[in-house]
């Protein structure tokens, strides 16, 4: 599994590689999940929720999310919103 950082900042898959988005984990690495709400990245937020496995912050997010958008979100429908889908991969690429 990839570390906690690599996985909230994943962007894609390269067959088995992890291809990460360098400057924003540069950034805002180590940021919680409730901090990266305050910044608005909600992607890298529920990436970070989803690698906690606590159904609190997964719902923090869909609240956060619901109440920005002005739509109610469920959680179900999160992984397709944000395109974030726990994958087991053995290396990263920093773009």
């Amino acid at each position: 599994m990839l570390p906690r950082d690599d996985f909230v900042f994943t962007i894609g898959y390269d067959g088995p590689v992890a291809v990460i988005d360098g400057h924003a984990k540069k950034r805002y690495r180590g940021l919680s999940t409730d901090a990266l709400i305050k910044k608005g990245l909600f992607r890298a937020a529920y990436s970070s929720a989803i690698f906690s496995g606590d159904p609190k912050e997964l719902q923090m997010v869909a609240d956060a999310y619901g109440s920005l958008t002005g739509t109610p979100v469920n959680l179900p429908s999160m992984n397709r919103l944000f395109g974030v889908f726990p994958v087991d991969v053995k290396r990263s690429l920093i773009l």
